[in-house]
């Protein structure tokens, strides 16, 4: 089987990297091609564009780059057709993807969906569109088969990839050792994300004189980018060892998204940070529908993480819940408690595997009918 597999972003090309090596455990003839990372590119994926060069994130930002994304979704689609392929994979990165779901069904491609758009959060409707250009939607959050419900479409919760790699993760000790009693900062993946958050962390670590903080560093951003936080005496940056810099945290602060989840399967205490462009944020507050941003609290479906989100992101809040994660313990072992629960619910077995026998079975099923 041919497959087309697409990624937007650094979570993205992992779990897409691991549900290739499943699909080649069940099919080792599978070849495939697409639009990724490192970790698909490993595991035997032909990439022609890396995710970094489409990260773009933000309604501004996107409209800003909305000649550079069309031009990638037009490169896609000519791909797509010079490599007929058997099936469709699309991970995540919703604004891409579905125009790439809608192009494959005009094609007569199926496609698969792995990790669902967060159409729950806003704009709900676009599930009806979504149903209708996506043959299997492959989800990787419980509350998601409830969701999909609504709109009259069985889905199939595959399990979370998150768990699978936590799980799965052996530490390198070497990495371990180099750090002790220290607080963990992922300030996100893309460059708009650190320059809203960088400016107020670095007025954090300096009220932490005594307080060692580990910076998670891309090496896909500019140096630059981190060069003033790093100037502290208290700060070191880490670069390509996530997990073991989040396994020996004594506390956490993670911008929002996929590592917040990352962080609460580690059971480390963290908050919640998120700041993007004041325009971004305008446009985003009037559609968002869910009370939280953070993975850990929709899951639970309760505030177990703080979030401090734009304006909360200030400094004086950063310190206050400094304090709490390092210092109080009931709090801290509350919410350790609640994230043993989250990881009880997630747990149905690797999601990877699981999507991987859909997409060979319903694609050997499709060949043979």
């Amino acid at each position: 089987m041919k497959y087309y597999i697409i990624a937007g972003e650094r979570s993205g090309d992992l779990h897409a990297g691991n549900l290739i090596k499943s699909v080649k455990q069940r099919d080792s003839e599978a070849q495939f091609q697409g639009f990724g990372g490192d970790y698909m590119e490993e595991a035997g994926a032909k990439i022609s564009v890396h995710y970094r060069d489409l990260a773009f994130m933000g309604f501004l930002e996107v409209l800003l780059n909305i000649r550079t994304i069309n031009g990638y979704l037009k490169q896609c689609k000519a791909e797509i057709s010079n490599y007929n392929p058997d099936a469709i994979i699309l991970v995540d990165y919703a604004g891409f993807n579905l125009k790439i779901a809608a192009f494959a069904k005009k094609e007569g491609i199926p496609v698969f969906y792995y990790i669902s758009p967060k159409v729950w959060a806003w704009n709900q409707g676009r599930a009806k569109k979504i149903k209708k250009r996506v043959d299997h939607m492959l989800t990787i959050m419980p509350f998601e088969k409830d969701f999909y419900k609504k709109f009259d479409w069985e889905v199939e919760y595959v399990g979370n990839p998150v768990l699978d790699a936590v799980k799965g993760y052996e530490l390198d000790s070497s990495i371990m050792n180099r750090l002790t009693d220290y607080v963990a900062v992922l300030p996100g993946s893309r460059k708009q994300e650190l320059l809203g958050v960088l400016p107020t962390l670095n007025e954090l670590v300096k009220l932490f004189p005594d307080r060692h903080f580990a910076i998670a560093a891309v090496n896909n951003l500019p140096d630059m980018l981190y060069a003033e936080i790093n100037s502290n005496d208290n700060v070191t940056l880490v670069e390509g060892h996530t997990y073991e810099l989040l396994a020996g945290a004594r506390a956490a602060i993670v911008t929002s998204g996929t590592a917040t989840l990352e962080t609460a399967m580690w059971e480390i205490p963290q908050m919640v940070i998120y700041k993007t462009s004041t325009i971004s944020y305008a446009i985003a507050k009037n559609l968002i529908m869910v009370p939280y941003i953070s993975l850990v609290n929709l899951i639970a479906n309760k505030l177990v993480v703080k979030e401090l989100i734009q304006k909360d992101l200030n400094i004086k809040n950063l310190q206050g819940e400094l304090t709490l994660l390092l210092e109080n313990a009931d709090y801290r072992n509350e919410m350790i408690n609640n994230y043993k629960a989250i990881k009880k619910e997630l747990d149905i077995g690797r999601a990877s595997d699981n999507a991987a026998d859909i997409i060979v079975r319903e694609s050997k099923k499709r060949e043979q009918s």
